[in-house]
């Protein structure tokens, strides 16, 4: 069968045959073994009901022993066998251009040049789930096949529920990963339901369909690095041969070592699983491969000296990087974490004292005894931090749970007053002050031609409008402005595609609409040859509720509410939004935040330039508007800014009270 005839086809008609493991490519590893007997037949009776009866009998024992190898039901047998990339949007059977995209956008997802774990359909973070199996993979590119401009398809957790009748004005789709009844949203509830095949951990950008490789994060790392780095530095001082130091290099957190060569730094980034780092290094995000701790140290004391700008990964454990780093005083200049900590106890992070492959039989085999290693090395590292921090080191939370979770394990990360870390997340010290209080967040578009020169004439046009933008910025945003004018410029000399002909820069509302605009209108005229997917991670202005990473800077005591998040996805989704997708869980833990999407298929029409305009702007002033109630400085400055450039946007302003009369009233 043709590709688009096994797509059209969804379910097969023959029973495929039982796969063989690939061995060649990184799998997720084992999940915890969490049900018991009555719980497991119930996991593989619904499994089972996505294949006809007479399937059964066979399917029934491979999947309990999928369940029991593996800890969840995959369905291998049926993971298609031609090739899984983003192929140009051509390519896709479809009766809705914009429901062919979405097969793009997904195939992109699971592409294993970008995935973590395609086999097991986690694009990265060590859990963030495109699908659960591979019926529902399925299924929901037969579903996008078969949709029109008129239906739209509802997916819960994964699981294609199916097409309804709606309107061209509606969604195509809509994606929700998680969404559990509050009371159940601890850790285990997740390992529980996910292994009964009914929720799915969608991460941010995995289950809905939006990641774009390491390149999407390598530029919030980016603008955070070189921010740090300012904020320590004398003015004009560059961070060349000075170190950062850091952790992870499987999904997202394989672009550090990116980003330190973008910022003109030298990084040093530890990963355990020699695989990730491998990839890393081969895929030329990561200029130099160490085994050895003593290479390591002489080979850091060298690029200090001869203020070098290069990478380096270190196949090991980060808590001895941490520490040797002490012994042997070398200078770690800005210090952060990007193991998956969100993930603690199912292969987020590994414990120092383990290699990885006896971490990964540990977890398994003796979870508690597991969770103790972890514990005690969080406290190790912590405290090889804060030593470096005496000497000088600027350290902050990259938002990956890992001040949370050493706080758990009663490692010293408190501040003074027992209530704070004492170290900042990095959106209360940089992102947030500096971006999405003023609206920057992360926009990015996917060519769906699949042709780089698409994309360079896109870098153009956004170079473009920045520019103009520039001319008559207020003070405030000129340096946001400038950095990601720089960005563009150098975006294809630093070699960010990965999979998707994709982008990404941080913009305000005014710059993502003006860029839409400019691509909408390249369309029309023919010098673009196929849509622009436009979306943006969920990381962003108005996106999340997440108390410990992107709403860690709102101080009213309203950064536990998730109001905006939920507002934001449905004030899209009527604004004109082509996908929209709400997830528990994101980056910093399941239960510890929710976080919402959108795509938007941009066709050349006049349609797509009044839904860009209206849901472009909606989607990053709802954010500024919650961030000025909370009495944000910079957000009150941008959400004057914006009301006094539209006539129709009004908004509830805060009036400030006096510290002299509260004091007062409470002394």
């Amino acid at each position: 069968m043709t590709f688009q005839e096994q797509i059209i086809q969804g379910i097969p008609a023959v029973l495929p045959p039982k796969a063989v493991y690939d061995g060649t490519i990184s799998h997720a590893p084992k999940r915890k073994d969490i049900l018991g007997p009555d719980e497991k037949k119930l996991a593989v009776r619904n499994a089972l009901r996505y294949f006809p009866a007479a399937w059964h009998e066979e399917l029934a024992s491979e999947f309990l022993e999928e369940l029991n190898d593996y800890g969840r039901i995959y369905m291998h047998r049926f993971r298609p066998q031609y090739a899984m990339y983003a192929r140009p949007i051509s390519a896709y059977p479809a009766k809705s251009s914009q429901a062919a995209a979405i097969m793009l956008m997904i195939q992109n997802n699971l592409d294993p040049a970008v995935a973590q774990h395609p086999h097991e359909l986690i694009t990265y973070g060590g859990n963030g789930a495109v699908f659960q199996n591979w019926a529902q993979y399925l299924l929901t590119m037969q579903y996008l096949s078969e949709m029109t401009d008129e239906q739209t398809l509802h997916v819960y957790s994964g699981h294609p529920m199916g097409l309804f009748p709606s309107s061209k004005e509606a969604p195509r789709v809509v994606v929700t990963n998680g969404m559990m009844i509050p009371n159940y949203s601890k850790p285990d509830d997740w390992e529980r339901y996910n292994a009964l095949g009914v929720t799915q951990y969608g991460q941010m950008t995995a289950g809905s369909y939006m990641y774009i490789g390491p390149q999407g994060i390598v530029h919030g790392t980016t603008i955070t690095v070189m921010n740090a780095f300012r904020s320590q530095l004398p003015a004009n001082e560059s961070p060349r041969g000075k170190i950062f130091l850091t952790s992870g290099l499987g999904g997202m957190s394989g672009a550090q070592p990116k980003t330190g060569n973008i910022a003109a730094c030298i990084t040093v980034c530890a990963e355990v699983n020699p695989a990730a780092a491998r990839k890393r290094h081969k895929q030329g995000w990561v200029d130099l491969l160490i085994e050895d701790m003593a290479q390591l140290i002489s080979r850091a004391r060298q690029a200090v000296e001869q203020q070098e700008i290069i990478s380096i990964a270190y196949i090991g454990n980060i808590v001895d990087v941490w520490e040797a780093f002490w012994d042997a005083n070398i200078q770690v200049s800005v210090g952060s974490d990007q193991t998956s900590l969100h993930n603690p106890w199912s292969g987020g992070y590994y414990p120092a004292g383990f290699s990885f492959e006896e971490s990964n039989k540990l977890l398994v085999e003796q979870p508690a005894v597991f969770k103790e290693a972890v514990q005690r090395s969080l406290i190790r590292q912590v405290d090889a931090i804060n030593k470096h921090v005496s000497r000088g080191t600027y350290f902050f939370d990259y938002g990956n749970a890992f001040l949370l979770e050493s706080s758990r394990a009663g490692a010293d990360v408190m501040a003074a007053d027992s209530i704070n870390f004492r170290y900042p997340s990095y959106v209360q010290d940089i992102l947030g002050p500096m971006c999405f209080d003023y609206g920057f967040g992360p926009f990015r578009w996917v060519c769906t031609s699949g042709l780089a020169d698409d994309l360079r004439k896109t870098d153009s046009m956004a170079i473009a409008v920045l520019e103009e933008l520039l001319a008559s910025a207020y003070p405030e945003i000129e340096q946001q402005l400038q950095d990601n004018i720089q960005w563009i410029r150098q975006a294809e000399s630093n070699q960010l595609v990965v999979g998707s002909q994709a982008r990404i820069l941080y913009a305000d509302a005014l710059g993502r609409v003006r860029i839409a605009k400019a691509f909408n209108k390249a369309i029309r005229d023919g010098k673009i040859t196929a849509p622009i997917v436009l979306g943006r991670d969920h990381h962003d202005v108005s996106g999340t509720d997440s108390p410990y990473r992107e709403t860690s800077n709102i101080y009213d005591g309203s950064k536990f509410t998730a109001d905006m998040a939920i507002h934001n996805v449905i004030g899209d989704s009527f604004r004109g939004a082509t996908w929209v997708s709400i997830h528990n869980g994101g980056g910093v833990g399941w239960g510890e935040v929710i976080n919402g999407g959108f795509g938007m298929v941009l066709d050349g029409t006049a349609t797509a330039d009044r839904k860009l305009e209206s849901m472009l702007f909606y989607d990053v002033n709802n954010g500024i508007a919650r961030r000025a109630w909370a009495r944000n400085k910079e957000a009150r400055q941008a959400i004057e800014v914006e009301l006094n450039r539209t006539n129709s946007l009004k908004v509830t302003l805060a009036n400030e009270v006096d510290d002299h009369l509260l004091n007062n009233i409470f002394n």
